[in-house]
């Protein structure tokens, strides 16, 4: 599985909209996938469908 770069775009509730930063492509996932500390503007690594705050 490739290493996948995002933004976090939104929080809306329980879930958050990722955008890739290499595309227009955008995801959303559940808030809980995601590091403690991210928020709107965070810019996240994606390896395993572990995500890492950059």
């Amino acid at each position: 599985m490739e290493t996948r770069y995002y933004i976090l775009t939104k929080i809306d509730g329980e879930y958050a909209y990722l955008k890739e930063k290499d595309s227009d492509n955008e995801i959303f996932i559940a808030l809980a996938l995601l590091p403690e500390g991210a928020d709107v503007g965070s810019e996240l690594k994606c390896e395993m469908f572990e995500y890492t705050l950059l």
